[in-house]
């Protein structure tokens, strides 16, 4: 279930071009003038059958142009950091990092365009699914031969982007939910960087650098 939530992630860190309507007007709303952005998040995979598994919680931060962290905290600890040229995925229970291009994650990555609506013409159906639980639905289907997930639906109320769920081609859908949004706060400069501590086996396209210890 951890690996599945971490890919689910990942397929939501690129959104189409939006037909006019309410969501649309949301979303543009909300990432006009958009540089950085933090909040928290709680994150529940369901399979096939709707069988939900734990509910994962954590905090996120974006910042223009194409930096983003993701760290889950409970019920275990994961983090995802991208640093403008590279994804690193740590797992620390597996004492495993995975490194891999950005430009090879950017095609499935809905948040990162908070910060850069000029990402919004990727290869998309947008169609608007009006209102559902109080909240501004905007559905978007793949059109990619390949494609990561079977839909995606985002949720807007009017304080900018309070829900995601999405389908992958299994059939598992994801909801996350997210709360205290901080618009344009300053971001320290280390939360996009990141150093695999020593002793993790790191698995991928790595630099050379430097460890760092384990406290």
């Amino acid at each position: 279930m951890k690996r599945l939530l971490l890919a689910a992630t990942l397929s939501l860190l690129s959104l189409p071009t939006f037909a006019a309507g309410p969501a649309r007007d949301r979303l543009d709303a909300f990432a006009k003038g958009l540089h950085s952005i933090t909040g928290r998040f709680s994150q529940t995979l369901s399979n096939a059958n709707g069988d939900a598994g734990k509910t994962s919680t954590g905090t996120l931060a974006l910042q223009a142009p194409r930096q983003f962290r993701w760290e889950t905290t409970a019920p275990y600890k994961q983090t995802i950091v991208a640093d403008g040229s590279r994804v690193w995925l740590y797992d620390p229970d597996l004492e495993q990092v995975t490194v891999r291009r950005q430009s090879s994650e950017e095609a499935q990555s809905p948040l990162t365009v908070l910060t850069d609506l000029s990402q919004l013409d990727k290869g998309f159906k947008v169609t608007e699914q009006g209102e559902r639980d109080g909240l501004q639905w905007l559905r978007l289907t793949s059109t990619s031969k390949d494609p990561q997930f079977d839909h995606a639906d985002l949720g807007f109320d009017a304080g900018g982007l309070a829900r995601m769920e999405f389908k992958d081609q299994l059939g598992n859908t994801t909801r996350i939910q997210f709360a205290g949004w901080q618009k344009n706060a300053a971001v320290p400069a280390d939360t996009f960087n990141f150093v695999p501590p020593q002793g993790a086996d790191v698995i991928g396209d790595a630099p050379v650098i430097q460890t760092q210890p384990i406290h």
